[in-house]
């Protein structure tokens, strides 16, 4: 049995153009293999901040058989933050409950500026798509958020069963103990 997969995009003009080393990406992978038990083949992607680079990137995920992309950056209002945009056009259906309980989150643990995020999640095919801060610190607060539904979502879009660790994340399944 293959493990599952997880593909992760960091949306950014400076990092893509190695003006400085992409940390969010490498965060979301450490924070993911913290919470699942399930084995998993990560990869990230860094690339600039252009929607035809992110919904390539979104799709290439999809057609890999990728259960989660996550993607981090591009969700504020400068007008180079066009993830959100890109998500519009990559997924097939939005998923607005996952921004609406990450800026939640963030706000209360202190960061007025989150009612700026359009942060968002989406789903193409069997990949769940979800929208990550850009800031390394930020990624932890919105995964603890909104990784108890994760799972369950993956298994109703029909991909792989991600099993959560016990000992740093309660996964919601209904009907299940």
């Amino acid at each position: 049995m293959s493990s599952a997969k997880i593909g992760i995009v960091t949306v950014s003009d400076r990092a893509s153009s190695g003006e400085y080393v992409d940390q969010s990406g490498p965060a979301i992978e450490a924070v993911m293999r913290e919470y699942l038990l399930t084995e998993c083949e990560y990869e990230i992607r860094v690339i600039a901040d252009e929607v035809p680079l992110i919904v390539a990137a979104i799709r290439d995920f999809s057609e890999q058989g990728c259960a989660l992309i996550c993607t981090t950056g591009g969700t504020g209002p400068a007008p180079r933050d066009v993830t959100p945009e890109a998500m519009q056009i990559a997924c097939e259906k939005m998923m607005p409950g996952f921004g609406e309980r990450m800026r939640q989150a963030s706000l209360d643990v202190g960061v007025p500026t989150a009612i700026l995020s359009r942060q968002t999640a989406g789903i193409i095919g069997k990949s769940l798509v979800v929208n990550l801060p850009g800031k390394p610190g930020s990624v932890r607060v919105c995964l603890d958020a909104i990784m108890p539904a994760m799972p369950y979502c993956i298994d109703l879009i029909g991909g792989p069963y991600l099993e959560g660790n016990p000992e740093r994340v309660t996964v919601f399944r209904p009907g299940k103990k």
